[in-house]
């Protein structure tokens, strides 16, 4: 086992530990962002209605707007309250829901959450965030005690009245238990909310706000916590403040400004565009960077964000509903008919007290703020665990989106064992190591072992993991002990040939000329036999992986039927129907294959490199293959694939891990350049499938 960490600093460990602390805190800030950000539109919505609706709105209709009576005496119920109290939490909790356990998932929190709507009498948005998912949690580990034991032709009676059961109960969990305890803690929030405005401490909470943006935890803050609270303030009051804590587009704005000023090179010359994609876009990871290139530019962003609350609080102003994204337009558009004079001061106030702070910054630095901005933007991007397209673009760069971590390669003892690791450890991460498994030995390294594995199940025995960049903070943490390199594209990356060279130094030049073989021995040839949980060793399964049914009833996992010349998609999301369409009609899936191959592709992009993408289910879609198959797409107009054209797209379905297999052919042919040159070339299916029909044997 390698004993060269990615990060050999004094601290590193610590380090790794709080990358792994900030990436959990990420993950659950991400969840609960994801219930309202898709629902964002609805909020808008409301707010809209409400502006010109209600009472004393710009345009009152009773009607609409809830007030008064109809000619027969009876009250108006209109949109409003109705949407705040029924549809906004029921999207919420549907939304959560669906997070955990798909359609089934978002059905039961629906449910279940019209028991807490109903057990209060405030808008029960936290109340959503807690009965969604975690209703949807429980109906799967219930559906998990009788998977596989229904007896044929019951599974929808018992699909069915499982569901109305288990949510009927929980919804009157929710109304006795669940409806009450979130009730007293709304009460407890706004009561402090109160206390800090009633005091004038409100502006402190700048402190943690604007921090919590560059750490990537500003829409845990904003959507998780103020959007809920804002909105049931906002209810009663027509507007609230809390809207327009960490969307004030000020504090960049301010910073921006100063580096316009006072900077030098990329980062006075980026700054201009960099601002109006933040004040007029909403972009607000874009000015990140900068702060990171001069981390006492915090100090900047703190003082414009409490002065921009502080201005709020004097004039009383605030925003109907939330400004998503965080564009001047967007808290123009949503700030109260008796707020914008206080909302446009308090933009200006934050701008101006932010760009003072950088400035006095700037000038009294040494460098004057001419750092690495590609370097920062990287940085950013390792915290944030994805590429930022918005700041890579602007700064000229690739954006890597952890190569921070990706010191010491060619350190450390030989290289025994390399692992690819995905998200689910099966397609792109078997796909990428048969590719890198061909270079390494290629290169006479025959003792060395190329894996594929879940990041889930990486353990820390590894001397090079191989990972997406969009993976590696979730991977780091699990192998504190190996060197992580990240790669997006899985079929040409440069990166291999720079590991294959990586190894060459360790084993060879690393041990006086004496090649891996020689001192890896019976041990070396053990290893490949078994590995930890969810990898595929080369012993365990060859790089063609298991031998297929021979015989009369054996069927072709590729046929001229599921391969069409011309696909009519026009984007990812359409070719993966098209694609996964196919293999649906030659009966090797069902629909919910489909549905978790979109699944799939939201987690990581199944990008492979030299335009194909090969889009798969998850793991957790194993019971939706019938059988092994194929479906191939070639499009004359490549697909925009998350920033990559993509001309070939390649469905693929593998029953009792055939996928393996089938997967390492195609990644020897479209790794060949001849091939995809004849593919590229091929007119007909039948050309294509003399090309790919290897993978039928």
């Amino acid at each position: 086992m390698a004993t060269t960490a990615t990060t050999t600093e004094p601290g590193a460990g610590g380090r790794s530990r709080g990358t792994a602390a900030r990436a959990h805190v990420q993950r659950f800030g991400t969840f609960l962002s994801g219930m309202i950000m898709p629902n964002i539109g609805a909020f808008i919505a409301w707010g809209l209605i409400t502006a010109f609706f209600i009472e004393a709105g710009f345009t009152p209709y009773g009607p609409l707007g809830g007030f008064g009576t109809d000619a027969e005496g009876t009250p108006h119920t209109g949109l409003v309250g109705p949407m705040i109290t029924y549809l906004l939490p029921l999207l919420i909790a549907y939304t959560g829901g669906r997070m955990v356990y798909d359609v089934r998932g978002g059905v039961v929190g629906a449910i279940a959450t019209m028991g807490v709507i109903v057990g209060a009498d405030i808008p029960m948005f936290i109340g959503a965030m807690l009965m969604g998912p975690a209703t949807a949690w429980l109906m799967k580990r219930i559906d998990a005690i009788w998977d596989g034991k229904i007896k044929p032709g019951f599974e929808m009676l018992v699909n069915n009245f499982s569901a109305g059961i288990f949510a009927g109960i929980m919804a009157i969990v929710g109304f006795f238990v669940i409806g009450p305890a979130v009730l007293v803690f709304s009460n407890a929030a706004a009561a402090a909310v109160e206390f800090l405005v009633d005091r004038g401490l409100l502006p402190l909470t700048s402190i943690l706000i604007e921090p919590a943006k560059v750490l990537f935890l500003n829409n845990a803050i904003n959507h998780g916590i103020l959007t809920p609270l804002g909105t049931a303030q906002a209810l009663e009051q027509g507007k609230s403040i809390l809207f327009l804590l960490e969307a004030n587009p000020g504090p960049g704005l301010g910073i921006l400004l100063a580096y316009m000023v006072f900077g030098r090179g990329t980062a006075r010359a980026s700054a201009p565009g960099a601002a109006l994609i933040h004040f007029f876009g909403g972009i607000h990871e874009i000015y990140f960077p900068y702060v990171l290139m001069k981390p006492a530019l915090i100090l900047a962003a703190i003082a414009g964000g409490a002065t921009g609350i502080f201005t709020l609080t004097i004039f009383d102003a605030g925003l109907r509903a939330p400004a998503a994204p965080g564009s001047i337009i967007a808290v123009l558009a949503q700030t109260a008919s008796d707020s914008y004079v206080g909302v446009v001061l308090a933009v200006v106030a934050a701008t101006a007290v932010s760009f003072l702070v950088a400035s006095v910054i700037l000038k009294a630095s040494g460098d004057k703020g001419e750092g690495d901005l590609t370097e920062a933007t990287a940085r950013m991007e390792g915290m944030k665990g994805r590429k930022s397209s918005v700041s890579s673009s602007l700064v000229g760069t690739s954006g890597g989106a952890d190569a921070a971590g990706e010191r010491d390669l060619d350190a450390g003892e030989p290289v025994r064992r390399i692992v690819f690791a995905c998200d689910a450890g099966m397609g792109s991460s078997a796909m990428g190591a048969s590719v890198l498994r061909n270079k390494v030995r290629s290169a006479g390294f025959e003792d060395v072992t190329v894996t594929n594995a879940a990041i889930a199940n990486l353990t820390d025995d590894f001397d090079i993991v191989v990972t997406h960049q969009d993976l590696a903070t979730r991977a780091r943490p699990k192998v504190p002990s190996a060197s992580v390199v990240t790669v997006d594209n899985f079929m040409g990356s440069p990166r291999y040939d720079e590991i294959v060279e990586a190894v060459r130094r360790r084993n060879v030049d690393g041990a006086d000329g004496a090649p891996a073989g020689a001192t890896a021995g019976a041990a070396g040839a053990a290893g490949t036999a078994a590995g930890p949980a969810g990898t595929t060793t080369a012993a365990a399964a060859p790089a063609e992986g298991p031998a297929r049914e021979t015989g009369a009833e054996a069927e072709p996992v590729l046929t001229r039927e599921r391969i069409v010349m011309d696909g009519g998609a026009r984007s990812a999301a359409q070719a993966i129907d098209e694609a996964g369409g196919l293999l649906v009609a030659a009966g090797a899936v069902d629909d919910a294959y489909v549905a978790s191959m979109h699944e799939r592709e939201e987690s990581v992009s199944t990008f492979m490199g030299n335009g194909l993408a090969i889009p798969h289910g998850t793991n957790d879609a194993k019971d939706s293959i019938l059988r092994s198959a194929l479906s191939v797409v070639r499009y004359t107009e490549p697909v925009d694939w998350n920033g990559k054209p993509v001309t070939w797209v390649i469905g693929i379905a593998g029953k009792d891990k055939e996928h393996l297999g089938m997967l390492a052919k195609i990644a020897r042919i479209f790794s060949s350049k001849e091939q995809v040159a004849r593919l590229n070339e091929a007119r007909t299916a039948d050309e294509v499938l003399e090309i790919l029909g290897k993978v039928n044997s």
